[in-house]
């Protein structure tokens, strides 16, 4: 169990490198904020549990080096706090993300999104209308769609072409009408209705437009590829915070015998010496 100082010191070292990643995925949530999935405030909670790793492992490290017990007592509790909140968060993710995925489109390599799909906490907030004009915004501003286009020979690509696209979930749903509404394609963001009989069913065939400004920016297919596009990102990110948290948790069973080591050696305690033993047992053992 005296090893158990270097050990922990490891393993904070370690955890202090993981914790890297973890500030790196809020730090890529927010970009992607900023130029895709545009939700600005999923990004923090990642952030701020990073951030927390790196400054609690930077106290175990020191406390294990140093047999520093008040360090490595504040580093239990901390830590203890850090796992629960990661814990949470990662459950939440899983949660809130649990349903919803694209549906092939016939006779297209892209999928279409379809906001009835989606249910839940995100669901509601996407769709929202305050935050909703927020992300529509955002999106009109990334100029996502104006990106989709392709020139050929100094022509735009041809259907054919264009529907051999593996579209992302923001540019099938925001950029383009339902496949279901039988439009005709001009280019990657023009289209012309042809056959209204095929619109009574999906509500986001009236609401497409050719003008640049408008697309389908408010159609319940963008905030359904707009909630597709967060799922992965959240997935992506949630393999990332497992991981870490595994070694939390290791790291922190380490720290408790750790904990239990200094205290010992501070009690001038024979090594292997039981609670029942001393003439004045602590009160907190771990």
């Amino acid at each position: 169990m005296r090893s158990s100082n270097h050990l922990i010191g490891l393993l904070n070292f370690l955890t202090f490198l993981l914790s890297i990643p973890i500030l790196g995925g809020g730090i890529w949530l927010s970009t992607r904020a900023n130029n895709t999935d545009c939700m600005r405030f999923l990004q923090w909670p990642l952030i701020v549990i990073g951030v927390a790793i790196m400054v609690v492992s930077l106290a175990g490290f020191a406390g294990a080096c140093y047999r520093n017990t008040f360090l490595m007592y504040l580093y239990l509790w901390v830590m203890f706090l850090i796992i629960v909140v990661l814990i949470g968060f990662v459950i939440f993710a899983y949660v809130v993300t649990d349903k919803g995925s694209g549906r092939p489109a016939p006779n297209r390599a892209y999928e279409d999104y379809y906001l009835p799909d989606y249910s839940g906490w995100l669901k509601d907030r996407v769709a929202s209308d305050e935050y909703w004009r927020k992300i529509s915004s955002c999106i009109r501003d990334s100029d996502v769609c104006r990106k989709t286009g392709r020139v050929v020979g100094g022509y735009p690509e041809s259907a054919d072409v264009y529907y051999r696209r593996k579209l992302n979930p923001i540019e099938s749903g925001c950029c383009k009408p339902p496949t279901e509404c039988g439009f005709t394609y001009l280019n990657e963001t023009t289209w012309n209705p042809v056959n209204s009989a095929l619109t009574v069913n999906n509500y986001d065939c009236n609401r497409w437009s050719n003008d640049q400004e408008q697309l389908c920016y408010n159609c319940n297919s963008c905030k359904a590829g707009v909630l597709a596009s967060l799922r992965k990102s959240w997935r992506k990110v949630s393999i990332i915070n497992i991981v870490v948290l595994i070694l939390l948790v290791i790291a922190y069973v380490v720290a408790c015998a750790a904990f239990r080591n200094n205290r010992r050696m501070d009690n001038d305690e024979p090594y292997g010496e039981t609670r029942m033993e001393k003439s004045r047992p602590s009160w907190i053992q771990f």
